[in-house]
């Protein structure tokens, strides 16, 4: 199952950055990504509703409801999309593979979860990977106070996600479901913590856009139309569902992997549609790529008497 999650993860989010270009014209950044949100929420709900899995929450949850909405659904994607201001997309998605690294610092810092070796050898092997993918793209970008702050924003837009991972990990870890433990998230499931968590992330966006001045518009073209749906039915509602089961499942350190992996779809895609060529740069990288997942994910020869990995294609 995890095996499985993580493809969904990888190929979901890898066709995002293609729908994201096409979003980008007449409607002001922040309005497409409420746009997504709504939408991504009002299926969640509405799935609830139909399936009679929609449960209640404390009031007090709602603060932790809100954290997962500003961090995951909020104020990361608004510091991302800022950042293509300044530097090309594919730079954009090199820098947003350091959330394999924050992840495992930020579990580290605050859950007192020490990283393995394997980890963080993987996640470097798999950013230095993409970073070769796009290395062309790096050396034209000028050195400059614009370059210096697009590459500040997406950085902080990945901090800010790894620091959602943990929230969404508080909000629906241990204690998360019925029973005699106390968590921010008893009595609430995956689904039910995610679409409230839209919900107050799209409070956040239109909050932002009113104080913005920006046009409630949208624009009816099939492009721009079938852009977003793809962004918020696959792209958010399979995608993070799909991803915040497998931050439970393997912790968030190799859940992050994906955002790893999802820049080489998202070049196959530039392949297929966009024209993008591929040098001596890419064809070295995506190697590193690969290693690094067999890093992360492997399953080592396990020694008599000892405790097999976590991780397989049948956890």
């Amino acid at each position: 199952m995890s095996a499985l999650l993580f493809a969904t993860v990888v190929f979901c989010w890898g066709f995002t950055w293609y729908a994201i270009a096409l979003q980008l014209g007449s409607v002001a950044p922040e309005v497409s990504i409420l746009w997504r949100f709504l939408l991504a929420a009002a299926v969640f709900w509405a799935g609830l509703a139909v399936t009679g899995r929609l449960r209640r929450a404390r009031a007090r949850q709602h603060l932790w409801f809100a954290a997962m909405g500003l961090t995951l659904f909020g104020l990361n994607f608004l510091l991302v999309y800022g950042a293509t201001l300044y530097v090309a997309s594919g730079i954009v998605s090199v820098v947003f593979t350091l959330s394999t690294v924050f992840n495992a610092f930020n579990q580290w810092l605050f859950l007192g979860r020490r990283p393995s070796p394997r980890v963080l050898l993987g996640g470097l092997l798999g950013t230095a990977g993409v970073g070769l993918l796009f290395g062309e793209a790096f050396l034209h970008v000028a050195v400059g106070s614009e370059a210096a702050l697009g590459v500040a924003l997406v950085l902080l837009g990945t901090y800010v996600f790894s620091l959602g991972n943990l929230v969404s990990l508080r909000v629906t870890g241990p204690g998360a479901g019925p029973g005699p433990e106390e968590g921010a998230g008893k009595g609430i499931d995956l689904p039910n913590a995610i679409a409230r968590g839209m919900t107050w992330g799209a409070l956040f966006l239109a909050l932002f856009a009113l104080a913005r001045g920006s046009a409630f518009v949208v624009e009816w073209t099939p492009v721009y139309l079938l852009s977003l749906l793809y962004l918020a039915v696959p792209g958010s509602v399979v995608a993070f569902l799909a991803y915040l089961s497998l931050l439970r499942r393997v912790g968030a350190d190799r859940a992050a992997y994906a955002t790893v992996l999802f820049p080489v779809v998202a070049l196959t895609v530039s392949t297929l549609f966009e024209g993008y060529l591929w040098t001596p740069w890419s064809l070295a990288g995506l190697p590193l790529v690969l290693l690094g997942n067999l890093v992360i994910f492997a399953r080592l020869p396990v020694k008599s008497g000892a405790v097999p990995a976590k991780l397989s294609s049948s956890s």
